[in-house]
């Protein structure tokens, strides 16, 4: 059985802010993760653009290709779950403060709750755009295992992050990164959930 209209919503609104809390944590201990969130990293460390903001215009370019390979459905719920973590990666800092955040355990708990929340997501025929989508669109078209697609790119994107920051963060974001795309590799196979 499908899911229901109402398990979606509730998927997109769980899944964006599993994501956006995890968002924070890396944000509040100066460090990278991968993917399309990484590049707004970037952008935001580099710019002090808003990274809310730079998140939802960075995946634009990717709902056109979403719209034609992968079905309009998936196309908006990822467009709403975009927009639900830019949403809520402005609006966390509000609700929530860190006095103490130890490097090691932002970089483990937010790779963990990125992966979760991004399972969540596309367990409800969703994503969060960009290297997700091209993950998710490898996975159905030729096989290949979301998890080790976006590991591989997640790793290129890293590798462009360490040039701008010390060792110590870098192995930590290295090791958030590999957190994040754990949980996805292990927990995302076509084969064994039947959701839709």
């Amino acid at each position: 059985m499908p899911h229901s209209a109402l398990e979606d919503i509730q998927g997109l609104l769980t899944g964006a802010l599993f994501v956006a809390l995890g968002v924070c944590m890396f944000r509040e201990a100066a460090l990278f993760t991968g993917g399309t969130t990484g590049i707004a990293f970037l952008v935001h460390y580099l710019l002090g653009t808003s990274l809310g903001g730079v998140l939802f215009v960075i995946n634009l370019p990717f709902y056109a290709f979403g719209w034609k390979k992968l079905g309009h459905l998936f196309t908006i719920k990822t467009f709403a779950a975009v927009g639900l973590l830019s949403l809520y990666v402005e609006l966390l800092p509000r609700w929530i403060t860190f006095a103490h955040l130890d490097p090691v355990f932002a970089a483990l708990m937010a790779g963990l709750l990125i992966g979760t929340g991004i399972l969540i997501l596309i367990r409800h025929g969703a994503s969060l755009g960009g290297v997700t989508i091209m993950a998710v669109y490898l996975q159905k078209t030729r096989g290949w295992r979301a998890g080790h697609v976006q590991m591989a790119i997640d790793a290129i994107i890293l590798l462009i992050a360490f040039a701008l920051t010390d060792a110590h963060k870098a192995l930590l974001s290295l090791l958030g990164a590999f957190a994040l795309n754990l949980v996805i590799a292990v927990n995302h196979r076509a084969d064994r959930y039947y959701g839709a």
